[in-house]
C-alpha cells in the first residue's frame, strides 16, 4: 500500500468488506456518537475531492480496523500528487526568483505568476474548517427540533455570519462550494427562527438567501428544501395557492432523502385549505410514495429531515382541513401515530413543535366529533407546557381553536368556556415579548 493514495485505499477497504459508502458513514457515526457523516462525504474522500483530516482518519481507521498510520501514509501519497499542496497539508507561498539572464518581459511575467500562487496560498478555510462547520450545522439542525430557541439562535447567527466572512475571503473551489452549502443551511435555520417567531418578512429574506447559496454551491437538496421553507411562509401568511405551487415546484429538483415527502405533504395541506379535496388526497398519496421510494438518506438530521412522524403530523392537519367525518377520523389516527412515533424516538429527535401540533389536531378532531372531554384531554399536553416553547404557528392554532369554542353550539357550556379561557391565556403568554429572544437574527 506504500504508493496507494487515500482515495484508492478507502475504496479498497470498503469494497473488500462489501460495504456501501452509506454503510461506512453509518459505522463512522456509530463510533463518533453522532449522525454527522454521510455516504456522500465518504464518496468525496474516495474521489479525493476532500482529504480526510487527522480527526476523521482516526475514526476511519477504527471503522476499517487498520492502524491510523496506514491512512496517514496514504494521505501523504495523495498530497504529494496534488499541485499547490505539500505532503504535510500546508500550502506555502512559493516565490519565483527572477532570472538575471532572461528577457525582462519574461522575468516580469514570472513575477505575476508567482504573485498569483501566493494569492492561491492565502486561503482562509481548509478541510478541517469545513468539516467542523458541517458538524456544527448538523448538531444545530438536530437540536433545533427539541431545544428551546433561546439556546440556539445566537449560535446560528454567529456561525452564519462566520461563513459569510469566510466566503468573502479566499479558498479552494471545492471548499467554496462546501461553504456555500453550509451558508445555505445556516440561512435555512435562520429562516426557521423567524418563522417560529412569526416574522415572515425576515424569514422570506433568509429563505431567498438560502436558495441563492444553494444555487452557488450546486446543491439540489437545499434548493428543494428552500422551496419548502418558502411554501411554509406562504402558507402561514394566508397565500395557500402559492404555497401549493412553491411546494410543487420544489419537487422538480432531483434531491435525495425525504424532501420529496415533505414537499408533497406541504402541497397536500395547502390544497386542502383552498378546498381542492382531490388534489390534496392525491398529494398525500404522493407523499407516501415518496417515502417508500426515497432515494438515499438525508444528509443532515433534524430540521432538514422529514421523519415519518412529521409526515403523519402533516397528514393529520390535512385531513382536518379536508373535513368530512371519514377524514376527521383519519386525522385523529394520523395525529395519534405521529405522537407515538415521536415518543418512541430519541430525546433529541422529539420535535416539540410537531408534538404540539399533533395534540392540537387531536383536540380539534375530537371537537369536530362533538367530544369536549376528548378535546380537553388532548390539549392538556400543550396547555401544561412552558409557553416560551410555543412557536407563532402553535399560537395561531390555539387562537383558532378558541374561536371555534366560541361558536353558538357552546353557549352556556361551562366546560367550553373554561377551556376557551385557558387557550386564550396560554396564547397571550406564548405571544408575549418575554417568550422570544431579545432581537431577531438578521
Amino acid at each position: 500500500m506504500g504508493d496507494t493514495g487515500i482515495g484508492a485505499l478507502l475504496v479498497r477497504l470498503r469494497t473488500t468488506r462489501g460495504w456501501t459508502q452509506q454503510r461506512v458513514a453509518d459505522e463512522y457515526n456509530a463510533l463518533e456518537g453522532r449522525a454527522a457523516k454521510t455516504g456522500k462525504e465518504i464518496g468525496r474522500y474516495e474521489r479525493e475531492a476532500r482529504i480526510p483530516v487527522p480527526y476523521t482518519r482516526k475514526y476511519l481507521a477504527r471503522v476499517f480496523g487498520v492502524d491510523v498510520a496506514v491512512l496517514d501514509r496514504a494521505v501523504v501519497v495523495s498530497k504529494s500528487r496534488q499541485g499547490g499542496e505539500s505532503a504535510t497539508g500546508s500550502s506555502p507561498a512559493r516565490r519565483a526568483e527572477p532570472s538575471g539572464s532572461g528577457v525582462g518581459g519574461a522575468s516580469a511575467d514570472a513575477v505575476v505568476s508567482a504573485d498569483f500562487v501566493r494569492f492561491i496560498a492565502q486561503r482562509n478555510a481548509d478541510e478541517f474548517v469545513v468539516e467542523q462547520l458541517e458538524a456544527d450545522v448538523a448538531r444545530l439542525a438536530r437540536a433545533y427540533v427539541s431545544h428551546p430557541l433561546l439556546e440556539l439562535y445566537v449560535e446560528i447567527k454567529r456561525l452564519r455570519d462566520g461563513v459569510f466572512a469566510l466566503l468573502r475571503g479566499r479558498q479552494h473551489p471545492r471548499q467554496t462550494a462546501d461553504l456555500y452549502v453550509a451558508a445555505s443551511r445556516l440561512c435555512g435555520l435562520s429562516a426557521h427562527v423567524c418563522l417560529d417567531l412569526g416574522d415572515y418578512d425576515s424569514a422570506a429574506t433568509h429563505a431567498r438567501t438560502a436558495r441563492a447559496c444553494a444555487e452557488a454551491g450546486g446543491h439540489e437538496g437545499m434548493l428543494a428544501w428552500g422551496r419548502a421553507v418558502e411554501s411554509l411562509i406562504a402558507y402561514w401568511t394566508g397565500r395557500y395557492e402559492q404555497a401549493a405551487r412553491l411546494a410543487r415546484s420544489g419537487r422538480h429538483h432531483r434531491a435525495r432523502g425525504s424532501i420529496g415527502a415533505r414537499l408533497a405533504s406541504l402541497e397536500a395541506r395547502a390544497l386542502a385549505i383552498v378546498g381542492d379535496r382531490a388534489g390534496s388526497v392525491a398529494a398525500l398519496a404522493d407523499a407516501e410514495r415518496s417515502r417508500e421510494t426515497m432515494p438515499g438518506h438525508d444528509e443532515v438530521p433534524g430540521i432538514f429531515a422529514f421523519p415519518a412522524a412529521k409526515q403523519f403530523t402533516y397528514a393529520g392537519t390535512t385531513h382536518l382541513a379536508v373535513g368530512e367525518r371519514e377524514h376527521i377520523q383519519q386525522a385523529i389516527a394520523s395525529a395519534d401515530t405521529a405522537i407515538r412515533l415521536y415518543r418512541s424516538a430519541e430525546d433529541d429527535d422529539q420535535s416539540v413543535g410537531d408534538l404540539f401540533a399533533a395534540h392540537v389536531d387531536l383536540a380539534r378532531g375530537h371537537l369536530l366529533l362533538g367530544d369536549l372531554d376528548g378535546t380537553e384531554a388532548m390539549l392538556g399536553f400543550v396547555l401544561d407546557s412552558p409557553p416560551e416553547r410555543m412557536s407563532a404557528s402553535i399560537v395561531r392554532r390555539l387562537t383558532a381553536l378558541g374561536r371555534e369554542l366560541s361558536g353558538p353550539q357552546y353557549v352556556g357550556a361551562a366546560q367550553a368556556a373554561h377551556l376557551r379561557e385557558r387557550l386564550q391565556h396560554t396564547a397571550v403568554l406564548a405571544a408575549s415579548p418575554a417568550a422570544h429572544p431579545p432581537e431577531l437574527p438578521t
